[in-house]
């Protein structure tokens, strides 16, 4: 833990400048968003189950309606780290069509 010697409280991380613990309050441990990520990792479970992704394998489970909560196996598919976090979102954070 870092303090501001001018302030005495505690300062961001030096290295990425985000303040985690705030970041944790006010957005990840909200209930909505636990239930999102424990859908999500659901998701991925049951695709590891199946044999179609492996723990480090660089691989995402991507939900096609974007809708983590809809774990249907034709709403499911494993595509590359890199293409799952590339899509483009509208200001809202929802994925673009087309």
């Amino acid at each position: 833990m870092v303090l501001n010697p001018a302030t005495g409280k505690r300062m961001r991380n030096k290295s990425t400048g985000r303040n985690y613990k705030k970041e944790y309050a006010n957005y990840q441990g909200k209930p909505a968003a636990i239930a999102k990520r424990t859908s999500r990792d659901k998701a991925r479970r049951l695709m590891q189950k199946n044999g179609l992704v492996k723990k480090g394998s660089g691989k995402d489970v991507h939900h096609v309606n974007a809708n983590p909560s809809d774990n249907r196996p034709h709403n499911l598919r494993v595509v590359p780290r890199s293409k799952n976090r590339s899509f483009r979102r509208t200001s809202t954070g929802k994925m673009r069509r087309g």
